[in-house]
């Protein structure tokens, strides 16, 4: 079974149909990771980051503090956000429009050149049920809650930037085996006593000639100052290179995790 933040229609939902079609919807992302950790499913699904809102602080936080859980896999959504409707509606009928206030937020250049007033939900397809019948309500939504609702696409695409995606991250217990095309993800912290601690760290990576695909940092919760580093880098953690950059970095931090290796997934838009 796989576990992903619901309810069905939602991007996550979309997400974890690549995944798998024995699907179960949770409402909260720790109910998701929950989930995998006590074995009710096998693997979960959650976002990660958004090309355009940037790194989802919840699952990073759930990952680096509560939960031993590995990403078994990446798979990354391009954001279409349509304007969804009843049946026969047309766009002078609509004055109000309801979503999540992500997807509210990558339409706002098109909410306000029509005029519509808009308002958050708890999910897009949350939206999406809450016009059923209500012609001058419409919702931005992904295009998967038209079947499931009986409403229709008035508009495609009208998020205010194209290159729009969502990264989702595939939990497990378990650790993905060698692909050849892997990437591997780990959390560190560095002593705040020695100067240049974060650049000695990433010059191990330089110095081994392996390429970094991403690094946030999120506060450490021990104090304001204090903060964890998010990296994900190509390679195996099994893989002799990487096993050895990992014990370096080890050796010159007082905090890492390695969160799991998996395989690249390539986005071709």
């Amino acid at each position: 079974m796989i576990s992903f933040l619901g309810p069905k229609g939602t991007f996550s939902h979309e997400a974890a149909s690549i995944v798998g079609d024995d699907l179960i919807p949770y409402c909260t992302i720790p109910a998701v990771m929950e989930s995998v950790a006590n074995e009710e499913c096998l693997y979960g699904v959650v976002p990660i980051e958004n090309s355009i809102e940037g790194p989802v602080g919840l699952t990073l936080d759930l990952l680096a503090h509560k939960f031993d859980l590995k990403i078994f896999k990446e798979i990354i959504i391009p954001i279409n956000q349509n304007l969804i409707v009843n049946p026969g509606c047309k766009m002078e009928d609509i004055t109000d429009v309801y979503s999540h206030a992500q997807a509210i937020a990558q339409c706002q250049e098109y909410i306000s050149d029509h005029g519509i007033q808009p308002h958050y939900a708890v999910s897009t397809a949350s939206a999406a049920k809450s016009i059923i019948g209500d012609k001058s309500k419409a919702a931005i939504c992904n295009a998967k809650v038209v079947e499931l609702y009986g409403l229709e696409i008035l508009e495609s695409n009208i998020q205010d930037m194209d290159n729009n995606v969502t990264r989702f991250v595939v939990l497990s217990k378990q650790s993905h085996e060698i692909t050849g095309n892997d990437k591997t993800s780990i959390i560190f912290s560095i002593y705040e006593d020695r100067p240049g601690s974060l650049y000695n760290v990433l010059g191990i990576f330089q110095k081994n000639n392996i390429n970094l695909t991403k690094i946030e940092s999120r506060p450490s919760k021990k104090g304001l100052g204090r903060y964890l580093f998010f990296v994900d880098f190509n390679g195996h953690q099994n893989e002799e290179v990487i096993q050895n950059i990992l014990n370096e970095i080890k050796e010159n931090t007082y905090f890492l995790k390695v969160l799991g290796s998996y395989p690249e997934f390539k986005l071709n838009l």
